[in-house]
């Protein structure tokens, strides 16, 4: 039995401007013990499933299952198997760490909990906090108390919708630290994260949402074994030729060009003498991620617009990071009673 089943999920909120369609006929199955990731770009409709899987949304059609309980028809049965790391801060400032923990073991009808709620706090950082109200926690702080809660009940589902955003480098080490732990003792685990390296290092298994579509989903190795080609990374303050630039991938002065062959560097190299382009660090890696990522979005749009008729648009010169979500991600904490 699955650990997550979504089967034929749809989402369409109506609009009088026409349908928007969030999610179209979701369809995957989540091992239990898997680290799985769930990546897309802005609005590809991961926030709207993770809601879904969280009770926090009705889906139009399909229906999500976790540990084989229907989300919607065995709710309470669901939200004990499920444990979820919003996107937002949501916190009660009226409690201390510890209290905040207590109060949402007993959401869940759990007493005298307080072992593992000190093994929680050991394991995030949070030990020297655990008095502090939560007014007081500075954004890191406050994450780490959401991962707790979270897990305070012991789900053998756990949920972490982009739980590094805008977070230090301590806390992204503690926190994977923590729950490959868990993983690794059985807990399963659906990510969506805004960093593809995150990804690529913890994942067994990625889907990749555009459109409200499954547009890949294999195992991390097989679709980073796809990406054959490598990648010429340079930098430079000049203007790429234009057959440079329509390929490229530019973040501020770093320039990244596909380059299969030993060929392929030679000719983007003598382009880029002839325009008098001057470079710095030039380097040749592997494809990563980032590279499969962006090939796989870049192909469902370019189908989309081919089936709609659309032009395709110019490149842009430089690109934000791929991952991020303008959907509506407020995220409450989930009581096991709630409808």
């Amino acid at each position: 039995m699955p650990a997550v089943s979504f089967q034929n999920v749809s989402k369409i909120y109506p609009s009088s401007r026409g349908d928007l369609h969030a999610l179209k006929a979701v369809s995957f199955d989540i091992q239990s013990g898997e680290f799985f990731g769930l990546l897309g770009p802005n609005g590809a409709g991961k926030t709207t499933l993770i809601s879904i899987l969280a009770g926090l949304a009705s889906a139009t059609g399909g229906r999500v299952l976790v540990k084989g309980h229907d989300v919607q028809t065995d709710y309470q049965a669901a939200r004990r198997a499920l444990g979820v790391v919003p996107q937002e801060l949501v916190f009660d400032p009226f409690f201390n760490v510890r209290e905040a923990l207590r109060f949402q073991s007993g959401y869940f009808g759990i007493r005298h909990n307080d072992a593992w709620i000190d093994e929680l706090l050991a394991g995030l950082g949070l030990t020297d906090k655990a008095s502090a109200n939560m007014r007081q926690l500075s954004g890191g702080m406050k994450r780490r108390v959401l991962v707790a809660q979270a897990l305070v009940h012991k789900p053998p589902v756990i949920v972490l919708d982009e739980p590094t955003a805008g977070v230090d480098v301590e806390l992204r080490q503690t926190l994977w630290h923590f729950i490959s732990q868990l993983n690794k003792q059985g807990s399963t685990v659906l990510l969506t994260t805004h960093y593809l390296e995150e990804a690529e290092a913890l994942c067994n298994r990625i889907a990749m949402l555009n459109r409200g579509e499954v547009v890949a989903l294999d195992r991390t190795s097989e679709l980073l074994r796809r990406a054959a080609s490598n990648v010429l990374r340079f930098k430079t303050d000049d203007t790429l030729p234009d057959d440079l630039a329509a390929m490229a991938r530019v973040t501020g002065r770093v320039v990244q060009l596909p380059a299969n062959d030993a060929q392929a560097v030679e000719r983007i190299l003598a382009s880029v003498r002839e325009a008098g382009v001057h470079v710095d660090d030039i380097e040749i890696r592997k494809a990563d991620l980032e590279d499969v990522f962006i090939e796989v979005i870049e192909g469902s749009n370019s189908a989309h617009r081919a089936q709609e008729g659309i032009s395709p648009p110019g490149r842009p010169k430089a690109e934000t990071a791929p991952m991020g979500g303008n959907e509506d991600t407020s995220m409450p904490s989930v009581g096991a009673n709630s409808p």
